[in-house]
């Protein structure tokens, strides 16, 4: 007999992540669970590919214009690559090389949800002077070369 009471969502294979994923939110929960702005602002752009071999690459960036006279890669860009493989309900991210050099040989951790075309990332990052603060990114599934949610 099956219990219908606590169902568990199935585990996300390998399979299911290898591709080229497009940015649609990025936002940082509050610790009222309150969601916010987050580090991109309000028009975050992005793309995430994981490959069959076990590759991880991602770039984001803000996509609104910069505030005159600031201009540099800090506040607009970040981006980093490595490898990756699944834990469980998480993915894990080995970095190798990054815009931020303080993330090189860390270990990035993110609980994952899959639902259809929609990846779901949740971690923690450090804020710059603060604690961590919890991030969720939310992804969809690339489809064809130049699309845009």
């Amino acid at each position: 007999m099956t219990s219908m009471t606590n169902p568990r969502p199935p585990a996300v294979s390998p399979e299911e992540l290898v591709g080229a994923w497009e940015l649609m939110s990025y936002v940082t929960v509050g610790e009222s669970g309150a969601l916010g702005e987050g580090p991109l602002g309000p028009d975050p752009r992005g793309l995430l590919l994981y490959s069959a071999d076990g590759r991880v690459a991602v770039s984001m960036m803000r996509g609104d214009p910069p505030p005159a006279g600031r201009e540099g890669p800090a506040p607009r860009f970040m981006g980093y690559a490595g490898t990756w493989r699944l834990t469980g309900k998480r993915v894990v991210h080995e970095v190798a090389v990054s815009s931020h050099g303080y993330l090189v040989g860390t270990r990035q951790v993110r609980q994952l949800t899959l639902d259809g075309p929609v990846l779901t990332l949740t971690g923690s990052a450090g804020a710059a002077g603060g604690p961590p603060q919890q991030r969720v990114l939310i992804w969809r599934r690339a489809t064809t070369a130049g699309d845009r949610p």
